[in-house]
């Protein structure tokens, strides 16, 4: 993906439409949460139905799996193939392939028939007839802004074999063609289908070129030209092009508890450390609502409030102390204002960086505490300073951080008082909730909320009766978006916090042959969670491995405790559905999870 054109979402927003829309298709009426798993299943097999996809679907993936169920007694085909390997219960998830267009599936099992429509979308760029550029393709599509001397770029998706150049601010610039290799979406890591992807021959170009200007002031909307088989076409881009002035200063501060910060001005872009309510920093750049931050970081401008200032926010660095609050240590650092910080971890350290930070530091008090082995100390050239803090065990429990004034709190949590399950807290987080978030469908439509609320249930029953205190992030048919079951894990500071959920594929995978326990995590104090709690269940049950993954999931990015989301099967799966619905298993599976969790905390030193 060349550097001047945002990355396409198209990949990923229908890419994933395998796991969401499994979610999205016809409602239908599910049993609750106390309500027989058995009774529902019987009532819905004996007839021919298809929980995914839709009768209506759209992908880019190159295969569609069809995930439904039937009479078991009697076959189904689909386009006059028999439906081999279903369960015994008449469960199905076979995969076909798809062309591109609209791909026509009928599925019949006696006198019933279901015919389903499957539109296949290419990723590629759609170009209309004729010398013309690709719909929405001329970047930058948002308004954007730069510093004096930054390299401006921009691109346009034009026809192979074209000549296109751009006009700004009375100077033209040759767009050049860029690599024809595209990447798949995050999600294909999910499908161990990560290889890169050429373009096909006969597909459109990219092409981009970059300039710079010393003038301040608003540059104007570039003005594309392209030629192509004698033909001529000139277009203007959406997004609008100025020149910052290096003294005409502006300054975001931070207004949320903890801003979104990214390495780039989209969503798309990876997460770094979040900047606590207060943060201050000179703002370098926009684009659209993106706002870039002096030390390199991009937020929304909703998340700030924006003035004007003569000078950019920096602070000096002297003494910094500690002190013991409750189940914490806190870490004062004095500054004349809050400054932007970055966070890194591992096994065994966490290291803060202080950005805008000039230190003055010659005497650090640092000892006799419960988490704390030693801080090192590192001033960092271009105004930072790092400081690193060694801990006495390699397992972490958690860390956050706060500014009261200008002094910025860094708190490291201790370990809890012993290794014993009753000294603990537990939060339970079922998955999903409510007839507007089902999560993920089994064969029979049987939605993943109600069965998650089902274990999270009798795991939370055999927690309390070996002491350990449980919190539960709902109780019933609830409808809470992540970031309620973030604000509740924050809130409440538990021991771990535990997200219980089941699992799909995207489109292009294999439901058929796709099983197993997952993991995910996020911070570095979850993963030897994360680790224990999959090797456990899968020694324990004997159930496939599907693997311990690190994620971006909001139920995995509390930073307050060890947080893990647990995958505890797949419901797309034909076989391992009735193992996640039998009552039997499910209460096995409860207890060998409260088993690994009680093991886990006995194990810590």
């Amino acid at each position: 993906m060349n550097i001047c054109q945002k990355p396409r979402t198209l990949g990923l927003l229908v890419g994933i439409l395998g796991a969401i829309a499994l979610h999205q298709t016809v409602i239908i009426q599910s049993a609750t949460a106390q309500d027989s798993v058995e009774d529902t299943i019987e009532a819905d097999s004996m007839d021919l139905f298809v929980a995914y996809p839709p009768p209506q679907h759209e992908t880019v993936a190159d295969r569609i799996f069809f995930i439904g169920t039937a009479n078991p007694d009697q076959p189904v085909t689909i386009n006059g193939q028999t439906i081999e390997n279903r369960s015994e219960d008449g469960h199905f998830a076979p995969t076909l392939p798809l062309t591109f267009g609209e791909n026509t599936f009928t599925l019949v099992q006696g006198g019933e028939s279901l015919t389903l429509s499957i539109n296949r979308v290419s990723t590629d760029p759609m170009l209309p007839d004729g010398a013309s550029f690709a719909e929405g393709s001329l970047m930058p599509d948002e308004d954007m802004a730069r510093l004096p001397g930054e390299l401006i770029c921009l691109s346009a998706i034009a026809p192979t074999d074209a000549t296109v150049s751009a006009t700004l601010g009375q100077q033209t610039i040759a767009l050049m063609p860029q690599s024809s290799v595209d990447l798949p979406p995050n999600s294909a890591v999910l499908t161990n289908q990560t290889d890169p992807v050429a373009a096909s021959a006969d597909s459109a170009t990219e092409y981009a070129g970059c300039t710079s200007f010393d003038r301040i002031g608003p540059i104007g909307n570039p003005q594309f030209s392209l030629r192509a088989n004698g033909e001529t076409t000139t277009a203007s881009a959406p997004g609008q092009i100025s020149v910052f002035s290096p003294t005409g200063l502006e300054v975001a501060e931070v207004t949320t508890d903890q801003g979104v910060a990214r390495v780039g001005p989209s969503t798309s872009y990876s997460r770094i450390t979040p900047l606590p309510a207060g943060t201050r920093a000179a703002i370098t750049g926009r684009e659209g609502e993106w706002l870039r931050l002096d030390y390199g970081g991009w937020i929304k401008a909703a998340e700030t409030t924006v003035s004007s200032a003569s000078i950019p926010p920096t602070s000096i660095m002297r003494g910094i102390t500690a002190r013991q609050v409750e189940d914490w240590t806190e870490v004062i650092f004095p500054l004349q204002t809050p400054v932007p910080i970055t966070i890194e971890q591992d096994t065994q350290s966490l290291s803060l960086t202080l950005h805008n930070t000039t230190p003055q530091t010659d005497t650090i008090y640092f000892s006799n505490d419960p988490v704390v082995e030693r801080m090192d100390f590192h001033p960092l050239l271009n105004n930072s300073a790092e400081f690193v803090f060694h801990f006495k065990q390699p397992q972490q429990w958690g860390y956050k951080t706060r500014y009261e004034g200008t002094s910025l709190i860094l708190s490291l949590r201790h370990a809890p008082p012993s290794n014993r399950l009753g000294d603990t807290t537990i939060l339970l987080d079922p998955g999903h909730g409510s007839s507007e978030d089902l999560g993920a469908r089994g064969p029979t439509g049987y939605p993943e909320k109600d069965v998650t609320l089902i274990v999270s249930k009798l795991l939370r029953d055999e927690l309390e009766s070996r002491g350990a205190s449980v919190v539960m992030t709902r109780e019933g048919d609830d409808d809470l978006f992540p970031r309620d079951r973030v604000e509740i894990i924050d809130a409440t500071e538990p021991t771990m916090a535990l997200s219980i959920h089941y699992n799909a594929l995207p489109d292009a995978g294999d439901a058929l042959n796709t099983t197993g326990i997952g993991m995910f995590w996020y911070y570095p104090q979850a993963h030897d969670l994360a680790v224990f709690l999959h090797d456990y269940l899968v020694d324990n049950l004997g159930r496939e491995s599907y693997g311990v993954f690190w994620n971006n999931l909001a139920l995995a990015r509390p930073s307050v405790t060890p947080s893990v989301l647990l995958e505890l099967g797949f419901m797309i799966n034909p076989e391992e559905f009735e193992w996640i619905t039998d009552e039997a298993a499910q209460r096995e599976l409860a207890k060998t999870l409260a088993d690994g969790v009680e093991a886990w905390i006995a194990s810590q030193p």
